[in-house]
């Protein structure tokens, strides 16, 4: 008796199939979720209005632009207005310093508290303190920056709180706020007390998935309450604290435009002026708008090489990082 070869299978016809395979799946679907791709339009044209159109305007960095005749009219001047970044221009090399500092500072002294915090309140046992804890932490981010800094005028500056407690008592005036010895300080605890508790949120949710029973597990094993956070819920936050650690490293050279604008003239240029700000006072105050642009590209720039850069050393070190390559 003689058997019937099948005949081979075509590699083109069967990935044809596939693929008609998993449109056919992806149509009910786009049916299904069709009211959700209509809600996505606006997020979409938001997006393209506010970030990628305006990108066009980098083109400014190589003009000696002038608003009065536009983009389409103003000469091109090459690399000229780059030349405050290659030949290290007094003003912005101060700018650079200051925000190198604050940045350091900041990826110090702010970056863990939220961490810290989250496994302060994670280590509360009662649900409902927990809670309170929480929206009482939360208020602070709600203000705007206007609003704290008017509060801590109001605690620090000269006819605040403390100077009008100390001279009662008859102990001299300090006013925080005015004091370029301080002022770094000063706008790290600004930044604690309003954010700290908001970026909590990440980290409560990660610690909310860790299994309980890797905890009895490891009381069984004679753990300390130390031991236990340390062999268990750090490792459990490992993987977020380095996707946050790499996106701060994309705004290393962002730290805050408006907290510090609202309180530059207290203590002047070379104690307060960072990146953002030399961009505003030269471009939109000083009307140096393609010297302001040169600034801004190379900040962005060296931003996106900063998180590709941190992104393949977490991917060396076994961590997912922002994305896979």
């Amino acid at each position: 008796m003689t058997t019937l070869q099948q005949p081979a299978a075509d590699p083109a016809e069967d990935a044809g199939r596939a693929d008609r395979g998993r449109l056919g799946r992806l149509r009910p679907r786009r049916r299904r979720d069709a009211a959700l791709f209509w809600f996505l339009i606006p997020g979409i044209v938001v997006l393209l209005l506010f970030h990628y159109i305006p990108l066009l305007g980098n083109v400014i960095a190589f003009q000696d632009y002038q608003p009065y005749i536009g983009i389409l009219h103003s000469p091109w001047s090459g690399f000229s207005n780059f030349d405050v970044i290659f030949n290290g221009d007094q003003q912005f090399v101060r700018a650079l310093v200051n925000t190198l500092q604050l940045t350091l500072i900041q990826v110090v002294f702010v970056f863990p508290a939220p961490i810290l915090l989250a496994l302060a309140l994670n280590s509360l046992v009662s649900e409902r303190i927990k809670k309170w804890v929480q929206n009482v932490l939360y208020l602070p981010h709600f203000l705007s920056w206007v609003v704290v800094v008017s509060l801590f005028q109001q605690m620090l500056g000269n006819d605040g709180m403390l100077n009008l407690f100390l001279q009662a008592h008859d102990m001299g005036s300090w006013n925080i706020i005015g004091d370029p010895d301080t002022f770094k300080a000063l706008l790290t605890s600004q930044v604690i007390w309003k954010d700290t508790g908001w970026g909590t949120i990440l980290f409560l949710a990660a610690l909310s998935r860790v299994d309980n029973d890797l905890y009895e597990a490891a009381a069984m094993d004679g753990a300390s309450r130390w031991r236990q956070t340390w062999h268990v819920t750090l490792p459990a936050l490992r993987g977020l604290v380095v996707l946050l650690l790499i996106l701060r490293l994309g705004d290393a050279l962002s730290v805050g435009f408006e907290q510090i604008l609202l309180q530059q003239q207290g203590v002047g240029l070379d104690n307060s002026e960072v990146m953002d700000t030399y961009v505003f006072n030269h471009g939109l105050v000083g009307g140096d708008w393609g010297v302001s642009a040169a600034v801004g590209l190379v900040k962005g720039v060296v931003g996106v090489a900063l998180v590709l850069g941190a992104n393949k050393i977490a991917h060396l070190f076994g961590e997912e990082g922002v994305y896979r390559s």
